[in-house]
């Protein structure tokens, strides 16, 4: 049997609060309820399906490659959109990230055969706040009102979450530390 599975960066609680209360205000102002269905987060490697045997070797693999990380500085600032249906927390894209991301999906599809279906797009990091259920007359409100908007937030990113879907909704699998300083 497969399951779906999905491997983000995870902000600290008092940030995912904040986040949720945005995910809250859309689905009650602009009826979009999607972004709800997981713990506010920074997708590195989207939804994927992997058979029940390979989830050992994928979790030994995150921890490995946790361990060959520091943990590092996310900064959130602002808000931007992937028009006519996303709106999202603008992540300040830095090095660090951006190299993150790269050596993840390359160790995941060399060794495990996982494969960012996203690939050949560029890796646009963001925390969406609005998305699939966002009508296009509604994100044109939602814009209006939160293109110009400021947010300013930062945290240590000092994990990788691998987080499974169960009842149509995505739950926290597992967590591999980053090495401790």
């Amino acid at each position: 049997m497969h399951q779906r599975f999905f491997i983000a960066l995870l902000p600290p609680r008092e940030i995912q609060t904040e986040a949720l209360q945005i995910q809250n205000y859309f689905g009650d102002r602009y009826h979009s309820q999607a972004a709800l269905k997981s713990p506010p987060h920074i997708t590195l490697i989207p939804p994927f399906e992997l058979a029940r045997d390979r989830l050992e070797p994928l979790q030994i693999e995150l921890e490995r490659f946790a361990k060959t990380r520091s943990p590092f500085a996310i900064n959130l600032s602002g808000f931007a959109a992937f028009p006519p249906r996303v709106i999202y927390i603008n992540v300040v894209p830095s090095p660090t990230l951006l190299q993150l991301y790269g050596d993840l999906a390359a160790t995941l599809s060399q060794n495990l055969g996982i494969v960012d279906p996203y690939v050949p797009r560029p890796f646009v990091p963001h925390m969406t706040v609005a998305f699939r259920d966002l009508t296009p007359e509604n994100f044109d409100l939602a814009w209006a009102e939160f293109g110009d908007r400021q947010i300013n937030l930062e945290f240590e990113a000092n994990e990788l979450t691998l987080l499974v879907s169960e009842e149509r909704k995505w739950e926290v699998h597992t967590q591999s530390s980053f090495l401790s300083s």
